[in-house]
């Protein structure tokens, strides 16, 4: 059963559709003013593209007299980042976490950051806990 969201990966999968998109995020368009941003194109290949952008929900078109105008439909990209970016905000957030409190701990020890460290610091392997004694005191 395909996803409900395959239509819009699909056509954002192509170069001249995203950026298509992205013209329409200053604004609504003709459809003569889209296909004349797109020498290398035929009309009727910028047709095409508008098609499979109308057909997954990203554009809707408004017919004024004898010109077509292409406004952006922001919700189906809305619905990509609900699925799939904001389930992984929280993973990012503990990651961002985890390395200021490392840097905190490494500016604490006398280290200045990474210039000194020479690797960075989340890359680095981490001897077992019990390796991690302090060295024995001489005295």
């Amino acid at each position: 059963m395909p996803d409900s969201l395959d239509l819009i990966w699909k056509a954002l999968a192509n170069a001249d559709r995203r950026r298509i998109v992205d013209m329409l995020r200053e604004g609504p368009l003709a459809t003569g003013e889209i296909v004349l941003a797109f020498p290398e194109l035929s009309r009727f290949a910028v047709m095409q593209h508008l098609g499979v952008l109308e057909e997954a929900g990203l554009i809707v078109t408004q017919k004024e007299g004898r010109m077509v105008y292409n406004h952006l439909n922001v919700v189906p990209i809305q619905r990509i980042y609900e699925r799939w970016v904001r389930p992984f905000e929280g993973l990012w957030a503990g990651a961002l976490v985890s390395m200021k409190r490392t840097l905190e701990r490494e500016q604490r020890r006398g280290r200045r950051g990474p210039s000194r460290a020479r690797e960075p610091l989340l890359d680095r392997p981490r001897a077992p806990r019990s390796a991690r004694t302090q060295e024995p005191r001489h005295g």
